[in-house]
């Protein structure tokens, strides 16, 4: 969100700039995770197992590495939706997001900032709106990693 700042405050906000200095530097944490997991997983027992039996590098990385490394991946990716939306509205209540006329609930919350006092309304909505939007989009990756995950009990 850092380095989206700058990069904002250098070249301007707009629509696409925004999504393509969050999407630049949002990738990175879950590459990080599918790293992890794919260093952990190939020295799992199983792999070696697979590899005592000859089963090709291929087969062992699509079949066993790859299934077992799905849930936290997808959790990963599920996860940094709620991270984009968030740094949207962040930057849009800083004034550099999203220029108007294109909505955003950023720019919602600060117009209304300075009559929370009479309307509180005019910040409360859009402010649930957002954290139940993100809310939604962790208990969408939660789901999904429990129905993918091999070690949960069903």
């Amino acid at each position: 969100l850092l380095f989206a700042l700058l990069l904002v405050s250098i070249y301007g906000g707009g629509l696409f700039n925004i999504i393509l200095f969050l999407g630049v530097f949002g990738w990175v944490g879950t590459c990080r995770l599918a790293r992890a997991q794919f260093l952990s997983l190939r020295e799992r027992e199983f792999v070696t197992a697979a590899r005592a039996i000859g089963t090709p590098e291929r087969q062992i990385m699509l079949r066993h590495v790859l299934t077992n490394a799905a849930g936290p991946i997808l959790l990963g990716f599920t996860m940094s939706i709620p991270g984009a939306i968030f740094g949207e509205a962040a930057l849009s209540f800083l004034g550099l997001g999203i220029n108007d006329p294109i909505p955003s609930w950023g720019k919602m919350i600060a117009d209304s900032a300075q009559y929370i006092l009479v309307y509180w309304h005019l910040a409360f909505f859009p402010t649930l709106v957002l954290a139940l939007t993100i809310l939604g989009f962790n208990f969408v990756g939660d789901g999904l990693r429990d129905a993918i995950d091999p070690y949960t009990d069903r």
